[in-house]
């Protein structure tokens, strides 16, 4: 091994910097080579050493630490990043011709330069359905990360790209020297399995799920908070160099080289370097073959003239390279006529509407039922029962209704209206606006009960240990539980009627139930599966109601009051508790013992110096960190929210302050500098 695991007997400082290399090493061998030669345990053991000794020896910490890979501050908003070199687009081609038509004008523009005047070498690729993105390397340091955007304006996500272990916050130099800057470029993506994963877990977290791998991959990349990326399985490929202090590259095949060396991730499986435009259509008939096998999206292939001399003669047009071009799959589509819309109710409660066609066969297989995303998504595209429809399949995931062709109707189309009652337990349907949201707000709801019960008693909620997602569902099949309050009158003799349900561990199972009577109101409010009502939510609601009367009581105006409560949180617990069988649920619950003590409530604080006062900061705080002044402000009976509004009291402006300090100043709200910020505070306890 390149580098040993830390000896005993070293020095901090030296047992820092020697775990740091090792991480580093592993990394490497995990993330660019594919080839680790440690277990994930001892990988967790050296990275937990190093956590611990940068916390005891504070002074021995720095930026590019491994261990500082996992988010940090929260971040008001996205700044801009001019590109020094244009992040263009690629021009794409959809057919044969236009690819030889392509080649041929290289040739064209190339001919009396090349060494061989019949054909050139291209490099092909997969072309990532993901995020583009900008790194920059000083010093071997990465100090900027950002997206396209405009080609010539990007945005910063330094802080949320820092949290990917594919992307190394120090080059390695073991191999080749690392340059004094380097600008590289890749793509950002996420997984097919991580991704049916992660939108597994939103989904039981009511949460709403991500329409693609593509979308969850952008959508991460630009969260303001970085613990929030942290916790998303992204991953990244690099496939350039714009930019290299003191190194010249003759070719693309050379950047793939030199990348990993430095620690860089490339996609050595599938980049191939192609003698002529035939090679490359040979590639893309194989890359079409093998796509649904591959373990991420994409959309076509891509092609780049391998020698970087013959790109400075191609040149650029105004929007793309001219020596490079994008491949694209055709979509995989195919008509049909919709015979009936139904709609199905989802573990969540949500509704959703799924279209029943005329078998059609659609990219080898047949299908007959295809998503229709949503309600909104289904009167935005105007999809009627009866309707001649296009339907796209995307890699092996259901097929969906692309667009409706009205212009074959002949009059006897209908819609299908959005219910009003849950079409399985009758209970009230909550909708949005854009009707991309429409629930089941019924506790006893048949469909969504045994994923409740498995939620309701995780141990994040009532902690019911040993009633699972096995054991919910035998109670649902045999009739023992119909709504969540049954779980406090079940019996012993109930339980020991299921499969392999001895008496010991009814008496353990009920003794669980009995001892979740007393678990405070937080995880009892998580525990109900409200939607968008997680655990931080719930513990919110919980510090500003010392009873579930009190938040019961509470209005969506009353709600909305409270710092970090936004109008379809209100809506939703406003919408849950006014349900008549939802009250009587949690009614019966509370008439078997469930006492929900309440020790996160915070009494009325009208007697402390700041109260009634509404604080939001803006820009960089010098004397104490964003969440100390917070605190602070707390602490002494003042609320910190995150955006300027009519009750915003003061604005808190230090350096960089950005846009929240021009609102301030145009709705006439007090700005004050930091100094003035720690004099107002001073001596008041």
């Amino acid at each position: 091994m390149e580098t040993p695991p830390p000896s005993p007997g070293q020095g901090p400082r030296e047992a820092v910097e020697e775990l740091r290399r090792a991480i580093r090493y592993h990394d490497y061998r995990y993330y660019v080579l594919d080839d680790p030669v440690v277990s994930d345990e001892e990988y967790d053991r050296l990275m937990e050493r190093l956590r611990k000794l940068e916390e005891r020896y504070p002074e021995l910490l720095v930026p590019d630490s491994p261990t500082r890979q996992v988010g940090g501050e929260p971040r008001e908003d996205l700044a801009p990043v001019a590109h020094e070199i244009p992040m263009l687009s690629l021009k794409s081609a959809y057919a044969e011709g236009d690819v030889k038509h392509f080649d041929q004008n290289c040739r064209k523009e190339l001919a009396g330069r090349m060494a061989d005047s019949q054909g050139i070498e291209y490099v092909a690729e997969p072309k990532y359905d993901g995020l583009a993105v900008e790194l920059i390397y000083e010093n071997g340091k990465l100090v900027t990360a950002s997206t396209r955007g405009d080609g010539w304006t990007g945005e910063d996500i330094t802080a949320n790209i820092r949290t990917i272990r594919e992307v190394p916050l120090a080059l390695r130099d073991r191999e080749e020297p690392v340059p004094a800057r380097l600008v590289v470029r890749g793509e950002v993506y996420m997984a097919v399995d991580d991704f049916r994963d992660f939108n597994r877990k939103r989904e039981e977290a009511g949460e709403k799920v991500f329409a693609n791998p593509r979308n969850a991959a952008a959508g991460s990349l630009r969260q303001l908070d970085p613990k929030v990326a942290a916790r998303r399985p992204l991953r990244v490929f690099l496939y350039d160099i714009v930019h290299c202090a003191d190194r010249e590259f003759e070719t693309q095949r050379e950047v793939l080289d030199a990348l990993p060396r430095w620690g860089l991730r490339v996609n050595r499986e599938h980049t191939r370097l192609c003698r002529g435009i035939g090679e490359v259509l040979e590639y893309y008939e194989e890359i079409s073959r093998r796509r649904d096998d591959l373990p991420y999206e994409i959309d076509g292939v891509v092609m780049k003239v391998d020698r970087r001399a013959y790109r400075e003669i191609l040149g650029f047009r105004s929007r793309d390279p001219r020596w490079a071009l994008a491949y694209k799959f055709p979509a995989r589509r195919a008509t049909a006529r919709v015979l009936d819309i139904r709609v199905q109710v989802g573990r969540t409660g949500a509704l959703t509407p799924v279209a029943h066609l005329e078998p059609a066969n659609l990219a080898g297989v047949e299908v007959s039922r295809a998503s229709l995303h949503n309600f909104g998504e289904m009167r935005r595209k105007d999809i009627r029962i009866g309707d001649r429809v296009e339907v796209e399949r995307a890699g092996d995931v259901i097929p969906y209704v692309a667009r409706s062709i009205p212009e074959l109707r002949d009059g006897s189309e209908r819609e299908l209206p959005v219910p009003g009652h849950c079409p399985v337990c009758g209970s009230r349907v909550d909708a949005s606006e854009d009707l991309k949201s429409v629930r089941c707000v019924g506790l006893a709801c048949a469909a969504q009960l045994r994923k409740r019960l498995t939620h309701f008693a995780s141990r994040a909620a009532m902690d019911i240990e040993g009633l699972g997602d096995k054991l919910a569902e035998q109670l649902v099949a045999a009739g023992r539980a119909k709504k969540l309050s049954d779980v406090y009158g079940l019996s012993k003799e109930d339980l020991q009627s299921l499969e392999r349900m001895g008496s010991k561990s009814a008496d353990n199972i009920l003794r669980e139930i009995e001892k979740s009577k007393q678990v405070p109101l937080a995880r009892f409010l998580h525990g109900l599966g409200v939607p968008l009502v997680g655990e931080r939510m719930a513990r919110i609601l919980a510090e500003k109601h010392e009873t579930l009367d009190d938040l019961v009581k509470a209005s969506a105006e009353d709600l909305l009051k409270i710092d970090g409560v936004g109008p379809e949180v209100a809506q939703s617990l406003s919408t849950f508790f006014s349900d008549e069988e939802n009250r009587k649920v949690v009614q019966e619950m509370r008439s078997a013992g469930v006492a929900l003590p309440n020790p996160d409530y915070m009494e009325k604080e009208e007697s402390k110096p700041l109260s009634g006062l509404v604080f939001v900061f803006t820009g960089t705080l010098e004397k104490r960190t964003r969440n100390e002044a917070k605190g602070r402000v707390e602490s002494l009976g003042g609320r910190v929210t995150s955006s300027v509004s009519k009750e915003t009291s003061y604005v808190v402006a230090g350096p960089g302050a950005g846009s929240k300090l021009e609102q301030a100043r145009k709705k006439g709200v007090p700005v004050l500098e930091e100094t003035e910020f720690e004099e107002m505070i001073a001596g008041k306890g």
